[in-house]
Parts: structure tokens; C-alpha cells; sequence
């Protein structure tokens, strides 16, 4: 198992230097679904900024064990997809300013900061219930890795991920898939039994 503190300040460090490859781009441009290309960025931030806000919000009890239980309470909520985080996405593109890459470091700087302060085992109050911060932060690894390939499919810019952070958010992906009962459909199509069904989604 990775070091989940480590894995997320490692990618947001790569998405920092992402978000920096790619400043004087047109921000209006293309970005994903719904999303220009800034509002992709400021949702990606907020990986960041959650991680800055829920940390003064204690919680009193455990309510989501893990970071798999977590998207699949955010599933039972209605999705990823709702107008609601299309919404928060736009306002934190907003909150970027005229400089994103200043942005996003100085958000990337202020929760590593943060961070040493607060045990692994540290409860917070997340979107989902109450969360320990080490399994949170497996979530916004998760956030950072996919969202950072989706800022490349759009820019050309690739992240420069870690093995790290790359492993823990490909193991959740396959956690969360086994949490929907969905593991024999994952590996027959891992191991070139069947293909990848279509509806075979973890967001």
C-alpha cells in the first residue's frame, strides 16, 4: 500500500506543474462535457481546496469507513454528474483568477502546511459523512491522477505523475468496482477473458 499523505501532495505537485505547462492557454476552450477548460481546472483544484476546508470541520464518527464507500455514497447521491458539482466546478474556475498556476500552488503550499498538524486517523466531515483523513485523501489522489488525464486529453500537456499516486488511484478504482459487485466483470476484462463492458464506471 502506498503512503496516502505522500501520493497526494505527490500528484498535486504534478498538477501543479501541469496547470503551469499550460498557462496563456485559452481557458474557454474545450475541457470536459459541461466544463471549459478553466472550470476542468478549478474542479481538479478542489481536491485541494476540500482537503484545505474539511480540515477544520472534526468530525464526531466514522460514517464512511473507506475511500470506496465514499464514491459509493457520492453514487447513491445521484452521481458525479449532477448540475451541482457541474456548478462547483465553474465557481472554482472562477476562484482561479487570472492566475490558475498561481493558484492552484499556492492551494498545492498552504495544505502541505496544513498537513503535519493532523494525524492519519484525524476525523473530517467530507460531502459524504465523516471520513479519517488518510482514506479522504485516497479519494482526492483519485480526483488529481483521473482529472489531471483529462486536462491532457484536452492540452496535449501530460501530468508527470509518480508510480505512487498512479497505483493507489488505479487500486481504488478496482476497490470501488469490487464495492459494487462488479470485480468478476473487471477481471475477465483485465485479463482478456471479455472486454470491458460497457457501463463499467466507478464515477
Amino acid at each position: 500500500m502506498t503512503d496516502p499523505r505522500a501520493a497526494f501532495l505527490s500528484a498535486a505537485a504534478s498538477f501543479v506543474d501541469q496547470v503551469t505547462a499550460i498557462s496563456g492557454r485559452d481557458l474557454t476552450g474545450p475541457g470536459l462535457g459541461d466544463w471549459d477548460l478553466r472550470a476542468l481546472i478549478g474542479h481538479t483544484s478542489r481536491s485541494l481546496v476540500t482537503v484545505e476546508s474539511y480540515l477544520a470541520r472534526p468530525a464526531d464518527e466514522v460514517e464512511v469507513p473507506t475511500a470506496a464507500a465514499y464514491y459509493a455514497a457520492i453514487a447513491q447521491a445521484g452521481g458525479a454528474n449532477t448540475p451541482e458539482i457541474a456548478e462547483r466546478g465553474r465557481e472554482a474556475g472562477r476562484a482561479l483568477g487570472d492566475d490558475p498556476a498561481g493558484a492552484v500552488r499556492d492551494l498545492r503550499n498552504r495544505v502541505d502546511t496544513m498537513l503535519p498538524a493532523y494525524a492519519d486517523d484525524y476525523l473530517l466531515v467530507t460531502i459524504a459523512g465523516g471520513m479519517r483523513l488518510d482514506e479522504y485523501l485516497r479519494t482526492r489522489i483519485f480526483e488529481l491522477v483521473v482529472h489531471g488525464l483529462d486536462i491532457a486529453e484536452t492540452t496535449g500537456v501530460e501530468p508527470d505523475f509518480e508510480d505512487a499516486p498512479l497505483a493507489d488511484a488505479t487500486r481504488l478504482a478496482a476497490e470501488v468496482v469490487a464495492h459494487s459487485g462488479r470485480a468478476p466483470d473487471l477481471l475477465r476484462a483485465l485479463t482478456g477473458r471479455r472486454s470491458f463492458p460497457d457501463d463499467l464506471s466507478v464515477v
